[in-house]
């Protein structure tokens, strides 16, 4: 059963008073006091473990006692069995990978820990739970993997998870890991690493595909005037929805400066930690530099009341289009033309009508791994038809 948004009526976002108003929120409270004991269940959740007191609660606890108490097993308890998990860097679709992918990657980084620093929810017991996960990575590269040899050298590195959950189960899960900050701050050659991660692909004879156009300009006609709102639960995601569809299709970006405050605080990709109009202006349209002809398309949206006061919004969007051009994506390198597809989440932090707080994802190392597939493909043995050449 697919999780229902569920807007202002109580059950739904934590926006009443009632026992969803009562659910744990992140960023005030030491991890002692997000995984408490002897605390009484304060939401309504049929069919989750005992030990879980709310859905915060439970997305928190379990992702620790999964990785950092090494209880792997819990998996089979937590995630269904045919569970889809789409990264940016593949989708798996099977419970047995994601117990193979996490042994693999626990022993490469045996010293990582990973920070909830907010889950921004909604849902109820009937129709299913949202949660969108922000975590900061810590860690040392210290053992053999996908990475390499080991170099000693440490990491911080920003994760968003967005999970669907019925009755202790995660059924669908989206996660943007920051990998190229990784794979920078432990020195390894970027160009490299997604050569190896496209020639996986193209062993298996998986090639990127051109589909020429997307739809951000049908012909010759202008962006579209008014987004698609069919997803937002409430008046504020309605507006947020409003405001990305006019900075990023619509290339308005002097909008920023009416919608984000002018002392707002940007945490981006490449643990990139910037302030004011002109930060999140030169980012934005660093990112349409790279690919001009990017077509913006939110997926999801939910919000939280934040104790700080004002709104907690999550967003997950996709953003496809060419590498036509040179901007903050500055591995791609020189326009290829290839076409590429950005998984991207976005947290913010909205008080007073305005953006105080933004926390964006997305990994360069993906659109890197997809331009050099898409170049792979064009290799003569390739084109003639012959992929075991």
């Amino acid at each position: 059963m697919a999780a229902k948004d569920q807007g202002t009526n109580g059950t739904g976002n934590g926006t009443s008073k009632g026992a969803a108003g009562k659910v744990l929120q992140a960023e005030r409270r030491d991890f002692v006091d997000l995984v408490p004991e002897n605390r009484e269940r304060v939401q309504p959740m049929k069919g989750f473990d005992p030990i879980y007191t709310d859905i915060v609660d439970y997305i928190i606890r379990c992702t620790h006692r999964i990785w950092d108490e090494r209880d792997v097993g819990l998996i089979y308890t937590h995630y269904t069995h045919d569970c889809v998990v789409y990264s940016a860097l593949g989708t798996t679709y099977t419970r047995e990978e994601v117990v193979q992918n996490t042994i693999q990657r626990m022993f490469m980084l045996p010293e990582r820990r990973g920070m909830a620093t907010q889950v921004i929810w909604n849902g109820n017991e009937e129709d299913g739970f949202y949660t969108s996960h922000l975590v900061t990575g810590t860690g040392r590269h210290t053992q053999p993997g996908i990475y390499g040899k080991p170099t000693g050298r440490t990491f911080v590195a920003r994760t968003i998870a967005d999970c669907m959950i019925y009755e202790n189960m995660i059924y669908r899960e989206w996660l943007v890991v920051d990998t190229m900050a990784q794979v920078k701050q432990i020195g390894l050659d970027p160009q490299a690493f997604a050569e190896s991660l496209a020639r996986s692909y193209f062993d298996k004879g998986l090639l990127a595909v051109d589909m020429g156009e997307n739809r951000r300009l049908i012909g010759q006609y202008p962006p579209e005037s008014e987004p698609d709102t069919a997803i937002a639960n409430n008046d504020l995601e309605r507006e947020v929805l409003i405001w990305l569809h006019e900075i990023h299709n619509k290339r308005m970006f002097g909008k920023i400066k009416e919608v984000y405050a002018p002392t707002v605080q940007y945490h981006g990709p490449l643990m990139k930690e910037l302030y004011g109009h002109g930060a999140v202006t030169h980012q934005t349209v660093g990112l349409y530099a790279s690919i001009p002809d990017g077509f913006f398309m939110p997926q999801h949206i939910c919000s939280v009341p934040c104790e700080e006061g004002g709104t907690k919004v999550a967003i997950r969007w996709i953003v496809e289009g060419h590498h036509l051009g040179w901007g903050v994506l500055e591995e791609l390198g020189a326009p290829t033309g290839k076409r590429v597809q950005v998984m991207g989440m976005t947290h913010l932090h909205v008080r007073d009508g305005r953006i105080v707080d933004e926390w964006t994802n997305y990994d360069e190392m993906s659109l890197l791994m997809q331009v050099k597939l898409a170049q792979m493909a064009d290799s003569p043995s390739v084109l003639d038809g012959d992929l075991d050449a």
